[in-house]
């Protein structure tokens, strides 16, 4: 039997299972096909499949394995993964396992930075530098690299490969559109979201367009303010970007001023845009933020969704910036609503009141979701639950509260919501479940360092969740990648996929 025939025979084996109500069967296709067609075609089935061997599609499995074999075609899939997430310990066992897997493949070879062999290609077909490599062209493969985070020592050869690509025609500003609801994508933004630093200061010198719509945003998140200034004096302009409201996310003082200072308008609000003020009380940023804010000319009165800055501070219990909102002369009036929500974050008592979460604007209906940002939340969530507040319902993304305390690495906060019995079946609409949320968290939420995600997976799997087969072998934090392989060892029953 091929390859390509045990592949189909395993999606004949889940059409059956699945037919035949399997749990394991149906865990396996709604993590993959989570809001797919009734009843499912063959098709679905062979995607979980391609989905299980870390492809993106069943015609991208099917070529891979007629080229070049399904193991060796299956490590050159997860080193393209592992390459473009960062995940460099993965990285580093796929290459010291199979020294030449990257070998003929030009996009690898970009990634990984191998100055030899795309000076190679590109003498063979300079048209290389321009046609697409999979979904990608080769400027794309470079700039969404992290391989640099493994190897600083080939920063000379990645900068040399860019201006080799550059010089037989590749853009520098050429936009990568993603599958999915994302906007175009350039490679300013590939290494900024990256943090390669010497790449993106090498695109902006050579035309990179520092107002991509993106680059600005992620520049923030690095917890550094080299790529934000680098920006910045390359022209980048805040307004009209997301940037201050993510910088005080992290209640990050000196990128607003650097943010203020370039031009962003604490006020703006346009094309969905949130004030400074209410995202500020909302995400509990300190007093210091708020005072520099207000000196920055942000209007004390100032609402969004048609919410005081003051009532946001009370609802979500940041008292300090209430305070200083109510001394700037701003509007302290609170609803009725408001004033329940406000007792509940103050810990006042709210026995017998009750709140319908169906007339509630939509940003306390989400309330559970947006307090997990704060600490020492576990009363105040209980509180709110007891009023009327939904604990399970998704926000925009189909993200669920438990969901995103896993994502974030709070194993208290996940306690407190499996308590309350959530759907552990559910899926949002990145496609993640409870447990590969918590995998995705481990490797990408700004606190991981000072979180618990292994916890917070171990809760899930003790309350039954499925654990694909595949977890493990996706996961790109080494601690994570092993506690899942002895849970897989210790509990074979719970895993689930081929």
């Amino acid at each position: 039997m091929t390859d390509l025939d045990s592949l189909r025979r395993k999606a004949k084996l889940l059409r059956r299972a699945y037919g035949a109500a399997d749990s394991a069967a149906a865990a396996r296709v709604h993590i993959h096909v989570a809001n797919g067609p009734t009843p499912l075609k063959h098709a679905d089935f062979l995607h979980v499949v391609a989905r299980e061997a870390h492809f993106d599609s069943w015609p991208r499995l099917k070529l891979a394995v007629e080229t070049q074999g399904m193991d060796r075609a299956a490590k050159q899939q997860r080193l393209k993964i592992a390459l473009a997430q960062g995940q460099t310990f993965v990285v580093d066992m796929l290459l010291n396992d199979t020294p030449d897997l990257a070998n003929g493949l030009l996009g690898l070879e970009i990634a990984l930075y191998d100055l030899p062999a795309v000076r190679a290609a590109l003498a063979a077909d300079a048209g290389a530098a321009t046609k697409a490599v999979g979904p990608r062209r080769p400027i794309h493969h470079l700039a969404f690299s992290r391989y640099i985070h493994l190897r600083p020592d080939l920063s000379g050869d990645m900068i040399a490969i860019a201006a080799l690509l550059v010089a037989t025609g590749a853009d520098v500003s050429d936009a990568l559109q993603p599958t999915g609801d994302s906007g175009a994508l350039s490679p300013l933004y590939g290494a900024i979201s990256g943090n390669n630093i010497a790449l993106a200061e090498w695109l902006l010198t050579h035309g990179a367009d520092p107002n991509d719509g993106e680059s600005l945003y992620h520049a923030t998140e690095l917890r550094h303010h080299e790529g934000l200034c680098l920006l910045l004096t390359h022209g980048a302009r805040p307004a009209g970007t997301n940037a201050l409201p993510r910088a005080l996310d992290f209640n990050d003082h000196e990128a607003v001023q650097m943010l203020l200072k370039a031009g962003a308008d604490p006020n703006e609000a346009r094309c969905g845009a949130i004030p400074a003020l209410p995202h500020a009380a909302r995400r509990m940023c300190d007093g210091a933020m708020v005072r520099l804010l207000l000196d920055a000319g942000a209007h004390p009165s100032s609402r969004w969704q048609g919410l005081t800055a003051f009532a946001l501070a009370r609802v979500y219990g940041n008292v300090e910036a209430a305070r200083l909102i109510a001394e700037a002369g701003g509007d302290t009036e609170l609803s009725h609503i408001e004033t329940l929500l406000a007792d509940a974050a103050q810990g006042l008592e709210t026995e017998g009141a009750y709140l319908d979460p169906a007339t509630l604007p939509e940003e306390y209906r989400n309330l559970l979701r947006g307090l997990q940002d704060g600490t020492n939340r576990l009363n105040h969530i209980r509180a709110l639950v007891a009023l009327g507040l939904e604990y399970d319902r998704p926000d925009a993304m189909g993200v669920t509260p438990v969901q995103y305390a896993g994502w974030s690495g709070q194993p208290d906060m996940v306690a407190l919501f499996l308590e309350l019995r959530p759907d552990l079946g559910h899926v949002n609409r990145h496609g993640g479940s409870l447990l590969t949320t918590i995998i995705h968290g481990s490797e990408n939420a700004p606190s991981r360092d000072s979180s618990d995600h292994i916890a917070c997976a171990r809760l899930a799997l003790e309350h039954g969740v499925a654990l694909p087969r595949n977890a493990a072998d996706l996961a790109g934090d080494p601690d994570m990648r092993l506690f899942l392989k002895d849970w897989a060892t210790a509990h074979p029953g719970q895993v689930v996929g081929a």
